[in-house]
């Protein structure tokens, strides 16, 4: 979730460096800013973030001042009627939620076409001397210019989806499975 906010501000400041010349006057914009944010239709749903949300299309200013043919039957409508055309909105909520669920598929399955197009492959057998990579949240990181790989081990097992067991180089066997992404030979 944390990341999807860091996404969700990352784009809001993208809109506002748009619209303001002075970065003293952002506070004014930002209400602009963050209703533009929630009715541009995402490429990842195909949907605006309003609409996921609150299962209708957001109502924006313009609409009450020069009222759009949806305002105009609401405001028109008597409660029973309302209450009908409510229902029969509630009704299609399915629909719309199955498109959004079936273009967030359709759009995972584009990525992960173009991510594996990139990958390759690593074959890996048991007795290979591999350097395990040292990410930068582990507490092996000490630094900027501190490596970036640690070891030699040994590659004890190979498991299938491309995890691997490695052995120290005295033997002893390391509890944690590692993927076949974050190791790479070691050449003697």
């Amino acid at each position: 979730m944390n990341g999807a906010m860091e996404a969700a501000n990352k784009n809001i400041k993208k809109i506002l460096r748009k619209m303001v010349d002075n970065y003293k006057q952002w506070h004014e914009k930002l209400p602009f800013a963050l209703l533009g944010y929630r009715t541009i239709v995402c490429t990842s749903t195909g949907a605006t973030h309003y609409l996921l949300v609150y299962d209708t299309e957001d109502v924006i200013h313009a609409e009450v001042e020069i009222p759009s043919l949806r305002i105009i039957q609401e405001a028109e409508l008597s409660d029973a009627e309302w209450i009908r055309s409510r229902y029969e909105q509630l009704a299609l909520i399915d629909g719309k939620r199955m498109k959004v669920v079936c273009h967030g598929q359709l759009y995972q399955n584009r990525m992960a076409r173009v991510f594996n197009k990139k990958v390759r492959s690593r074959q890996f057998t048991p007795g290979q001397l591999v350097l395990k990579r040292i990410f930068p949240h582990q507490d092996e990181a000490k630094g900027k210019f501190s490596p970036n790989w640690k070891g030699p081990y040994m590659v004890q097992r190979v498991l299938t989806g491309g995890s691997l067991i490695l052995a120290e180089m005295d033997g002893e066997i390391r509890p944690k499975l590692i993927n076949s992404d974050a190791v790479k030979r070691y050449y003697v």
